[in-house]
């Protein structure tokens, strides 16, 4: 098992990295990258098996590159950002052996590349990335990304969707219900799980509270 100085000191090396490569997204900036970490470090207390170095490398690397939601090789960035760490860590003295772990566990922790997680490490990674996605930061990230693509609030007349299809691409409401309500069952460590419900359910909370001040719509101009 690594020492806590060994993994000190590689945190801030991979934190330097992980600068170097930074890109203009406030929602998976390294701020993004050190709450990974925070709930990696929550799930590893259940799961002492884990190899905290691959969980660590992974939480700092796993966004090296980064795609807009709405891009159509969305998919394809958690495999480019583990390719490109493969590049970058052998020059820093990463230990080989432990790359292909470390591969596995950025490339399966994206949602959109529907990779299932097969080791303990990978689990955690993507246990810890879901759930920055809930919860009060997971909404401001939401509503960040919501107006960096253009998205309304709400829809105008039915913010309940109880009328049309709920579509989050066009009104960022939505999304708590198309995506994010759907994330803790696919937690697949029980604290992370746990934990999304807690999360999500103030998600949701908010969402009541938000339709309740949301009101009618204004009138047309005619």
């Amino acid at each position: 098992m690594a020492s806590l100085e060994h993994i000190e000191n590689w945190r801030w090396r991979l934190i330097d990295l992980a600068s170097m490569q930074a890109q203009n997204d406030g929602a998976h900036d390294l701020n993004h990258l050190h709450r990974v970490w925070q709930n990696a470090q929550v799930l590893l207390k259940e799961h002492a098996e884990a190899d905290v170095l691959i969980v660590l490398a992974a939480c700092n690397l796993h966004d090296l590159v980064n795609m807009p939601k709405n891009d159509p090789q969305r998919h394809l960035a958690s495999r480019l950002a583990a390719a490109k760490a493969c590049e970058l860590l052998p020059p820093l003295g990463f230990p080989a052996d432990q790359l292909p772990a470390l591969v596995h566990a950025i490339e399966a922790h994206s949602f959109s590349a529907g990779i299932t997680a097969q080791t303990i490490e990978a689990r955690i990674v993507q246990d810890a990335d879901r759930l920055d996605a809930l919860g009060a930061v997971g909404l401001a990230r939401l509503y960040y990304t919501a107006g960096r693509m253009g998205s309304a609030l709400a829809h105008p007349n039915d913010p309940q969707a109880l009328g049309r299809e709920m579509d989050d691409k066009a009104y960022a409401l939505d999304h708590i219900e198309v995506k994010l309500a759907t994330l803790p069952a696919t937690m697949s460590t029980a604290a992370g799980r746990k934990l999304g419900e807690q999360r999500l359910r103030w998600l949701r909370e908010f969402r009541d509270t938000f339709i309740a001040e949301w009101g009618a719509a204004a009138p047309e101009s005619v």
